[in-house]
């Protein structure tokens, strides 16, 4: 898998499809990859043959990138800048970004600090609870920082150490990844965007929120409920890759 290096932190990421396709950055979430968020998925394949030019990224702490354990090196507002010096790293000048779950989060971040280098903004798996936050983070890093699964009885706090098991990383990684500083995302920072954005999220997702709320706080905001699913299963959803090609052709 190719890399660069940005700040001493390399990150690793692909490029796949046609080099004249219109171009797409694709931003992984919490614990999770680019190959298990978007190549597992089949996210890769479905954007390709649809002619467009995929661009993904392992963020910092995860998959095949730099894992530092200082939570200084962490933060949204950090990891947006790793995906702009990709973006400047492939001399792509603007891109539509897609983002899932703390992705999502990274997404908005670029697209704040950089907006002439984000063509459109996809917020997936991350509704209303980008402005209101997710509550009760310490658990989760005190689950992955347990000697065993076994010691976390906290459920949301479980699953989390289970998926990060699951995604062989590296727990240390991850927990001081969740404790960094969170940078607020405020309705009056989302209401200044203006490029296309679409909202995605699933209809049963506790810790995404509500696609519809979200999408209220930005102009010209499109949502997507991905009816029946929660915030795990919404990834691969025929619904969701349909809604977001929908959305790519529209945009144009």
């Amino acid at each position: 898998m190719p890399s660069f290096t940005h700040d001493g932190i390399e990150i690793a990421y692909i490029d796949e499809g046609p080099r004249e396709g219109e171009p797409i950055l694709l931003i992984h979430g919490f614990a999770s990859s680019l190959k298990t968020n978007w190549v597992d998925t089949v996210w890769v394949r479905f954007l390709t043959r649809h002619g467009r030019r995929v661009i993904a990224m392992d963020n910092r702490g995860h998959g095949a990138s730099s894992k530092p354990h200082d939570t200084e090196a962490y933060g949204s507002p950090i990891m947006a800048e790793d995906a702009r010096r990709l973006l400047d790293h492939l001399a792509i000048p603007r891109a539509d970004v897609m983002g899932y779950s703390m992705g999502a989060r990274i997404t908005a971040f670029l697209a704040l600090a950089h907006p002439d280098r984000v063509r459109s903004a996809i917020f997936a798996g991350m509704g209303i609870n980008m402005v209101r936050g997710l509550a009760g983070t310490g658990p989760i890093a005190h689950a992955l920082e347990a000697d065993s699964i076994d010691d976390v009885t906290n459920p949301t706090a479980r699953t989390f150490r289970a998926f990060a098991e699951q995604t062989g990383s590296d727990l240390k990684a991850l927990a001081a990844c969740i404790r960094s500083a969170r940078a607020v995302i405020s309705a009056e920072m989302l209401a200044t965007l203006k490029g296309p954005v679409l909202v995605a999220v699933g209809t049963d997702d506790v810790i995404g929120g509500s696609a519809t709320q979200l999408a209220a706080l930005i102009p010209g905001a499109q949502a997507l409920e991905i009816q029946g699913r929660d915030h795990m299963r919404a990834v691969g959803d025929k619904t969701y890759k349909d809604g977001v090609e929908a959305f790519l052709k529209a945009r144009a």
